[in-house]
């Protein structure tokens, strides 16, 4: 099994704990998940300790204030490093507006393109109030516009009603522990509806543990849950799930 998105460097247990835990639910490739000027390199520093472990570097909607021409430096030089294999997290988010509109644009347009020349794959974040598709529509728009050719994943998918957008432009979707939760019907419609060679897992840790584990912080390992839960609503076995987004993770970020 793999888990798509986490960030080890905000989760409780040490690093090797976690590592240790994941290795034993039976994950064999996580992506530590950077997210501005001082995760960055801390991700990495993660990946280089462990072999399972892989990196991105990229700079948070919600700190896209930050960014500037040493941040773009930063994450142009460190998307050199051999462990680093995918721009982000970035994009837009309308729930914390902690950074302006424009500075998330911005950021997030220079990242597609820093993707772009790398030839990497870029994680993408685009979170709405309630009720709201702002932030949505805004991310379809800019990656319509500027990232032809990048390979897209939309981390902690929550748009089923764009489902099909996503499969018309061969974006991957990746479900976080939202998906096991038991108002979440339209999502897992949605995540039987996906195309198998599009899909992806993740915890998001230390956010989003999937139900049997919810309300408690998240770590690699209960990713198995979300994928057993994903698993179930498509109609297929764990192992059948399991072969499917290591696949898609292998030619994704090629590790």
């Amino acid at each position: 099994m793999i888990d798509s998105h986490t960030h080890l460097f905000l989760c409780e247990p040490p690093e090797d704990e976690l590592v240790v835990a994941a290795r034993e639910a039976g994950l064999g490739r996580m992506l530590n998940v950077g997210l501005g000027a001082d995760s960055n390199p801390t991700a990495i520093a993660a990946a280089e300790r462990h072999g399972e472990v892989f990196a991105t570097v990229g700079s948070h909607p919600t700190s896209a204030d930050e960014f500037d021409e040493a941040l773009e430096a930063q994450i142009l030089r460190l998307s050199e490093h051999e462990k680093v294999r995918a721009i982000g997290e970035t994009g837009i988010d309308r729930y914390r507006e902690t950074a302006s509109p424009a500075d998330q644009r911005r950021a997030f347009e220079a990242q597609v393109e820093i993707a772009r020349e790398r030839e990497l794959p870029i994680v993408i974040h685009a979170r709405d109030r309630d009720g709201e598709t702002t932030a949505i529509d805004e991310v379809f728009e800019i990656l319509d516009a500027g990232a032809d050719g990048v390979p897209v994943i939309l981390h902690c998918f929550l748009a089923p009603w764009r489902v099909e957008d996503a499969i018309e432009r061969g974006w991957y979707c990746s479900f976080s522990g939202i998906v096991t939760f038991p108002a979440s019907e339209e999502l897992r419609a949605a995540a039987a509806r996906l195309p198998s060679e599009l899909l992806l897992v993740e915890t998001d840790a230390p956010y989003l543990a999937p139900q049997p584990v919810r309300g408690k912080p998240n770590e690699p390992a209960h990713v198995v849950a979300t994928a057993k839960a994903v698993a179930d609503v498509r109609g297929e076995s764990y192992d059948q799930l399991e072969r499917t987004v290591e696949a898609n993770a292998r030619t994704l970020f090629d590790w």
